[in-house]
């Protein structure tokens, strides 16, 4: 969804909680049918790379060929790393149930490291006519879209703060629950 393709929507609370929760639908279920009737313990990376060629599909035709967005501002997300440990659990336990609970774990807690390497660039605070932003806000400012709420802006602030200061490792925890 909307999450997932901006890279100024890519927040540390919402960003980290919806998408891993919402995306390990598909891989579970093409695990559990390759695991059954072939005992195949890869079938929920075979999936999530099958979903990352045909976003890759989406993102390049519709954001760059209609509109020329930049494609290295709707990278899709990095997800390759919890499909990975969902297969791993899966192969070493031989449990749904132990999959379910540890690896559905693995994966939201992974989701935000994994994706640190990509997203961190655009995450770096300056300095812009007088106001701190990150280089994804100014990027959003920038390249304005059609109908984007300008509350969506204002993630980060709300009263996931009283539980420290970074909200993404809570954030996490809330998505691998």
């Amino acid at each position: 969804g909307d999450w997932d393709f901006w890279v100024d929507w890519k927040d540390r609370r919402l960003w980290v909680t919806v998408v891993p929760i919402v995306l390990i639908t598909f891989p579970a279920a093409v695990q559990v049918l390759l695991w059954e009737r072939m005992r195949l313990p890869w079938g929920a990376t075979v999936c999530v790379l099958g979903l990352l060629f045909g976003e890759w599909i989406n993102r390049y035709f519709n954001f760059w060929g209609w509109t020329y967005f930049p494609i290295t501002l709707v990278f899709p997300s990095q997800i390759v790393p919890g499909a990975i440990l969902l297969d791993v659990v899966l192969l070493l336990s031989g449990s749904y149930l132990l999959t379910a609970i540890v690896g559905g774990m693995a994966w939201g807690l992974i989701f935000y490291p994994g994706n640190w390497p990509v997203i961190a660039p655009y995450h770096v605070p300056v300095e812009y006519n007088g106001t701190l932003m990150s280089i994804a806000d100014i990027l959003g400012y920038n390249y304005v879209r059609t109908g984007t709420p300008e509350y969506i802006r204002m993630v980060e602030k709300g009263t996931l703060r009283t539980f420290g200061k970074d909200v993404a490792p809570v954030s996490a925890f809330f998505s691998a629950f």
